[in-house]
């Protein structure tokens, strides 16, 4: 059964900055990862065709497929793990989330759409339009 799982994109504005972001940790690293402290103890389910759905501003509104999990040790030489990522951001139908530390869980039916399932959502508006729709509640 799969699982997948939900993390807040710190920093990012947009998923332009989030792909930005990326594609520097991809240049500098050769392949593309999330370092977080604990490995999901659900790794098979996750491996399962999971994806990890970022929240960007209060809204779940893009994922990655998770394509594997390997163990790896900070720059301070502390055990982690590196979830790797397929690089193709999928938009998603924005889903309000509040914020939380670490990273969740996230049952299938509780993930929000990929935005090409849902007539009209495969665009994003402008960033000022998509923040005051946003602050809303209309997106």
């Amino acid at each position: 059964m799969t699982v997948h799982i939900l993390k807040l994109s710190v920093g990012s504005a947009s998923i332009e900055t989030l792909a930005a972001w990326q594609a520097r940790r991809l240049a500098q690293f050769g392949k593309l990862f999330h370092r977080t402290r604990y490995a999901p103890r659900r790794a098979l389910e996750v491996l399962d065709g999971g994806s990890i759905y970022w929240v960007i501003q209060h809204f779940v509104i893009v994922r990655q497929q998770i394509i594997g999990i390997e163990p790896a040790e900070d720059p301070d030489g502390k055990r982690c793990c590196h979830l790797m990522l397929d690089p193709e951001l999928v938009r998603t139908r924005p889903q309000p989330r509040r914020p939380h530390q670490g990273w969740r869980y996230l049952d299938p039916a509780d993930a929000p759409l990929d935005a090409s399932a849902v007539a009209g959502l495969d665009e994003e508006p402008p960033p000022a339009m998509a923040a005051e729709l946003r602050s809303l509640g209309l997106i």
